[in-house]
């Protein structure tokens, strides 16, 4: 079987739009990163989540610079990080929305080790400790090494494609 070659008569000059175009056929996970912050806790839905290394433990995501939650994740020594199940595409819009009342109800959490807020009900968290944060154009990734956590969360993941929450396919 031959694979069909890409159209190179109209290929796109880089672009905003050109990367939110390719970056929406990629299916992500979708993770929310949490940081206690002055004014109480902060977070926002990440799907830039990334293993980096396995010895020591490193993970990192991205985080934009204008985000309501980055002046206190530019301050935080440590962070939360929350595998969402497919059960749960309201909090994932929650913690997306620009305004939201992220940690009102009908979000559950509790404060973890180091103050970081930990949400309910998730597939898997990890509490890390912030070790970097490498400017990257509009946004930074934040490299983060991971000093405890629980896998053990039931359920399957939550993705985004399109431009929407899904789940996955048998």
């Amino acid at each position: 079987m031959t694979a069909t070659p890409p159209d190179l008569d109209a290929p796109q000059l880089a672009s905003p739009d050109l990367l939110r175009s390719v970056f929406r056929r990629h299916a992500a996970g979708v993770a929310v990163i949490t940081a206690a912050g002055e004014g109480g806790p902060v977070g926002f839905t990440a799907t830039s989540l990334s293993s980096v290394s396995a010895e020591p433990p490193l993970l990192s995501f991205g985080v934009g610079t204008g985000a309501s939650s980055w002046p206190a994740i530019s301050r935080a020594g440590h962070v939360g990080v929350h595998i969402l199940g497919e059960h749960q595409q309201a909090l994932a819009a929650t913690f997306a929305r620009s305004g939201a009342d992220r940690f009102g109800a009908p979000t559950g959490w509790r404060e973890g080790p180091e103050g970081v807020p930990v949400l309910d009900g998730v597939l898997a968290w990890l509490v890390c400790r912030v070790v970097a944060r490498v400017p990257a154009g509009d946004h930074r990734i934040v490299l983060a090494e991971v000093v405890l956590g629980d896998p053990e969360g039931a359920g399957r993941p939550l993705l985004y494609h399109q431009g929407r929450f899904t789940a996955l396919r048998d």
